[in-house]
Formats: structure tokens, C-alpha cells, sequence
């Protein structure tokens, strides 16, 4: 498998009422209840839609030097002129157009995708991404490639 490239959302893994995981879709998970906001609060289901609505548009960029960017889309109402002296001020990275953190390290360990998270994550500090049917789980999202 060729993990090099872009990689965009498929579906995000919730815990359902039988605490087992589902995996919701873009549209499923962004109208799903939530428990954890006041719901007769405009402002704060509002807050949370956007807040979903960031995360279902985050992306993975694998790339062929060994690092793998994880971007997030620029939230609504930011103008060009914000991100421009956000950038310039470094409150925020910019990669291909999207929000990103440092870049991690990546490997492809025996056709497995392997990244690197850090020596408090894991006991050599590196983590598997499993691969399956198409799919790259980082976290509890599953992303497709572009």
C-alpha cells in the first residue's frame, strides 16, 4: 500500500447507548444529539455544529519525505487578512491552505502505517495506524484516500 497522499474524512467512531463503538458519517455526526450541551442553548449548539463541523473536514496529509501533517479547514468568518497575521505572528501553522501542528514522522513498517507520537504515547513512541478496507484510522476518525 502506497500511504503517501492525501487523505480526507470518512467517518468518526462514537460510543452508542450499548457503549460500542459505531462510526458515524460527515452528515450523521454533525445532527447526532449531544448529550454534553445544553440543547435549549442557541449559542452553544451552534458552537458545537461549527466545532463538528471543523473536525469532519480535517484531513491527513501523508507525504513522501516521512511526515504527516494532520490539517484542520480554516473555521467560517476568519478572513484572509486574521490568518495572514496569525500566521505571521505564529499562533498558527498553514499547510496546503488548512491549519496543521508540527508534522509527525511516519513510517511504512511491513505494509502497516506507522507514526510517531512521542515517548509519553507509547513505549518506543510510535503508534500503528491501522489500515483497513481502504480506511487509515488516526484516533477515532477513519480517513479515505483523495
Amino acid at each position: 500500500m502506497n500511504f503517501a497522499g492525501k487523505w480526507i474524512f470518512h467517518s468518526i467512531g462514537t460510543v452508542n447507548e450499548k457503549d460500542e463503538v459505531v462510526f458515524m458519517t460527515a452528515d450523521e455526526y454533525i445532527s447526532s444529539p449531544m448529550p454534553y450541551v445544553d440543547e435549549s442553548d442557541e449559542e452553544a449548539v451552534a458552537e458545537e455544529i461549527n466545532e463538528r463541523k471543523l473536525l469532519v473536514g480535517s484531513q491527513l496529509a501523508i507525504c513522501d519525505d516521512g511526515k504527516l501533517y494532520t490539517l484542520m479547514p480554516i473555521p467560517e468568518g476568519a478572513t484572509d487578512e486574521d490568518v495572514k497575521a496569525a500566521v505571521e505572528a505564529g499562533e498558527i501553522k498553514l499547510y496546503d491552505g488548512m491549519l496543521t501542528d508540527a508534522p509527525q514522522n511516519w513510517e511504512d513498517r511491513n505494509g502497516e502505517l506507522w507514526v510517531e507520537v512521542g515517548m509519553d504515547m507509547s513505549e518506543d513512541g510510535w503508534a500503528n495506524m491501522p489500515y483497513e478496507d481502504g480506511l487509515i484510522t488516526f484516533a477515532t476518525i477513519r480517513y479515505t484516500k483523495a
